[in-house]
């Protein structure tokens, strides 16, 4: 049962993480979404979100507009768009500051930092500090933004993702691409 308080903690984390990115909005209107071989159904119809997914994922729109996609039976990369916001892109510093502001009682390690002029990446291992001075189970997990002309992506890793997952997922992150609408 503490494993799985944890696990919702984590997505509570993922979600407060995204939606709470100093100097990100949340736009009206969704983000739009596709798979790698499907063109996006744009909010505009200006242009087509593509994100490279990894052989045997699959992608869905979830309820809230995000973009969550995975492997069969299994979301591990969620994925939120904010249309024109991408000067407000945050760098892989204010990525680690957010995190360790929200990651206050896990022990956390940040294994791998990257960042260029158009995305930020985070990849972390975090475990629950317990009440008896222990240190509950590991996991990994992924916060990155990634600007592709004046929009900004959010992405995060979900509860449950593999180190291989998180791994991919930052991959994803990293190459996600905007294609113009045919005129």
């Amino acid at each position: 049962m503490r494993f799985g308080k944890h696990i919702a903690s984590a997505s509570v984390l993922a979600l407060a993480l995204l939606t709470g990115c100093k100097g990100c909005k949340q736009e009206a209107g969704g983000p739009a979404a596709s798979s790698p071989d499907a063109e996006a159904q744009p909010v505009a119809p200006r242009s087509g979100v593509k994100v490279p997914l990894p052989k045997g994922w699959s992608v869905q729109v979830a309820p809230d507009e995000s973009l969550q996609a995975g492997p069969p039976g299994q979301a591990v990369l969620r994925v939120d768009l904010r249309r024109g916001q991408g000067e407000q892109m945050p760098t892989v510093d204010a990525l680690a500051d957010r995190v360790r502001e929200e990651l206050k009682g896990y022990e956390l390690s940040l294994d791998q930092e990257e960042e260029s002029d158009t995305y930020s990446l985070l990849r972390i291992t975090f475990a629950p500090k317990l009440a008896d001075g222990g240190v509950g189970v590991q996991a990994p997990g992924f916060f990155g933004a990634r600007r592709v002309g004046s929009d900004l992506f959010l992405c995060a890793s979900l509860p449950g993702a593999s180190p291989e997952d998180v791994r991919l997922a930052t991959e994803a992150c990293r190459d996600i691409q905007v294609q113009p609408a045919p005129r």
